[in-house]
């Protein structure tokens, strides 16, 4: 009886992802995760392309999509290494991580306030799977300031993953930058 009321949960959460209209890229369940508001951006000494515009106006999310067995999210590349444009020490220990390590921040919430720090997801992608540790946040509610580089908030459905990550998925450096993956709790 608990796995057909599982069964029929998923179907019913399946059908409620097929509308169009969402801000999420791939619409499952999207609808339940909407802005919770926006920050301005402002003049800053930004010297990257993706920096805040002045004046333009980015939403901010203290949710995410719920987590699946194969939960859809875009993949980012970000470097954890001192120095490199993470920024600051990880969040969940405080320190920095090489980019030969498998480790991924997480956007907000599913970050969900460190609860899945020092954890393994499993990441699928160009037909391979690899595991990787849950490290830092990838603020999805604060951004266009010096802390954040001038960059924006980042969306509710981001996993931004070291270069070995993307080594370990063999995708190509041809198509570093936004990649479309699944992911679940391992």
């Amino acid at each position: 009886m608990e796995s057909f009321i599982l069964s029929l949960l998923l179907a019913v959460l399946l059908l409620a992802s097929s509308s169009p209209g969402t801000c999420f890229r791939f619409p499952s369940l999207a609808k339940a995760c909407k802005p919770s508001g926006y920050v301005k951006g402002n003049f800053s000494k930004c010297i990257e392309n993706d920096c805040c515009a002045a004046g333009k106006k980015y939403p901010q999310y203290r949710c995410s999509p719920p987590v699946t067995e194969a939960t859809h999210a875009t993949m980012t590349i970000k470097s954890f290494e001192e120095g490199g444009d993470g920024g600051g020490p990880s969040e969940c220990d405080g320190k920095y991580h090489s980019d030969n390590e498998t480790v991924v921040a997480l956007s907000t919430g599913w970050y969900h306030h460190g609860s899945r720090c020092g954890r393994n997801i499993r990441i699928h992608a160009n037909g391979n799977s690899v595991l990787a540790k849950v490290v830092d946040e990838c603020d999805s509610v604060n951004g266009c300031d010096a802390d954040h580089d001038f960059q924006p908030p980042c969306d509710n459905n981001i996993v931004d993953a070291s270069r070995a990550v993307w080594d370990a998925l063999k995708i190509p450096l041809s198509q570093v930058g936004d990649y479309e993956i699944t992911w679940s709790d391992a």
